[in-house]
């Protein structure tokens, strides 16, 4: 089974410092990003399943950086991440595609809960397309009779 590898996009480097060692000290994979563009770069790059992805950021904000995950990487599963939560943003983020939209502070065992959650759904989407795949591949026993 793989494992999960996390990737954490955020401003603010004392967070990212914190919550990767926090995170890799429970046995995680952390990768961080300071910005929407090295987030981007680092997705084309290595394969990350969840995105822990600030919403406000200078440059690029998280609205923008998801709408663009979604768009190129569809499967990576992301997970707002605020101080400033609205309503009205964490119902942009989930519009937009983000599985889940978290306040700061936050316990870092809920992190990985969350975290956890979305890396689930993402092993039962890829499932169920590794299954289709297979029922597309294979020939039904009607099919294989009118062959001879």
């Amino acid at each position: 089974m793989e494992a999960m590898q996390l990737m954490l996009v955020d401003d603010e480097e004392r967070f990212l410092s914190t919550t990767k060692k926090l995170l890799e000290r429970e046995g995680y994979s952390v990768l961080t990003a300071t910005n929407g563009s090295q987030a981007l770069e680092m997705l084309r790059q290595k394969r990350v399943h969840v995105v822990i992805l600030d919403v406000k950021m200078p440059g690029m904000d998280g609205n923008e950086i998801l709408a663009q995950i979604k768009r190129q990487y569809p499967m990576t599963e992301v997970i707002m991440l605020t101080g400033h939560a609205t309503v009205a943003s964490a119902v942009d983020g989930l519009k937009s595609g983000a599985s889940d939209y978290l306040m700061k502070p936050i316990d870092v065992h809920d992190l990985i809960a969350k975290a956890e959650e979305a890396f689930s759904r993402r092993q039962g989407l890829e499932a169920k397309i590794r299954v289709a795949r297979m029922r597309h591949l294979m020939k039904s026993p009607r099919e294989i009779i009118q062959e001879n």
